[in-house]
């Protein structure tokens, strides 16, 4: 019988993610801190109550920050006991991790920190790649749930070590984004047509997924959400913290924190992180 799961934050990522393990055959309920339209759960049973929630083997949280993994977990936790697991697939500070780590296992309940990348493209493919941070035991006990939903899965060290190499992750995705919007600029206010650019760029060394991805969504001034830019600007600011900490000098991620912080003050922290390209055109 497979592991029963419960996933907190039914957000772009959650749903997706949600329904690749239903489909799967594994027992999923979701959870939400706030109310969400019957259209975007469709299919997704529901717990109203944490109590309901924390009867799942494995309470997989998808939520928005640090701060949130924070407040859910202190009123979770009261309800879990041994033998269960908590696994985080959010951005989360590392610290707090293993924090959260130690205290669950004095009581005999796992932890995991098992960020991702791929967006919700990825979530919904199964083609996620997953960094999981924690004890071998903890990692193997649900890595099956993992590998349904990532296609590279990797255990990188103990607990909060998977929360470090997300910052990682999100300072190469937020600096190449910055690249991506300037290149595609410059080429525009050259006289190109910057999707002959993209195209002529595509199998070389200055490819990538974000080139073509989030260059097409710069090209149509299309910048509905797949990774909000707010998130991106929380993530890159964990990023400039553990620079800080390891007492390293980051130039560009100094400059590229500046550039989110300009687009989330003018109101445009709900849309995608490729919408960095408005500003070098205002």
């Amino acid at each position: 019988m497979d592991a029963s799961i419960s996933i907190l934050g039914l957000g772009t990522m959650g749903r997706p993610m949600a329904r690749k393990l239903l489909d799967a055959g594994y027992p999923v309920h979701g959870w939400n801190r706030s109310t969400l339209s019957n259209d975007l759960t469709d299919g997704i049973p529901l717990c109203q109550k944490l109590e309901e929630v924390a009867r799942a083997e494995v309470c997989l949280m998808m939520l928005q920050n640090s701060t949130a993994v924070d407040e859910v977990l202190e009123l979770l936790e009261l309800h879990l006991s041994a033998g269960q697991i908590v696994l985080d697939m959010g951005s989360s500070d590392p610290t707090h991790s293993k924090i959260h780590a130690q205290r669950l296992a004095a009581r005999g309940i796992g932890w995991v920190d098992a960020p991702v990348s791929g967006g919700p493209e990825g979530a919904a493919s199964g083609s996620l790649a997953i960094i999981a941070g924690g004890t071998k035991e903890n990692v193997a006990r649900v890595r099956p749930i993992l590998e349904v939903l990532g296609a590279n899965v990797v255990h990188v060290g103990a607990a909060g070590m998977g929360h470090i190499v997300k910052v990682v992750n999100q300072l190469v995705v937020g600096l190449t984004i910055e690249a991506v919007a300037e290149a595609l600029t410059l080429a525009e206010k050259s006289g190109l047509d910057p999707s002959i650019v993209q195209q002529a760029l595509k199998g070389g060394f200055a490819d990538s997924k974000i080139l073509q991805l989030h260059g097409t969504r710069m090209i149509n001034r299309s910048y509905d959400p797949g990774a909000k830019a707010s998130i991106q600007l929380k993530d890159l600011k964990l990023g400039k913290k553990l620079a800080d900490e390891a007492t390293l000098k980051l130039p560009h991620l100094k400059s590229t924190i500046k550039f989110f912080e300009t687009l989330v003050a003018q109101g445009d922290e709900d849309l995608d992180h490729s919408a960095i390209h408005k500003l070098l055109w205002s």
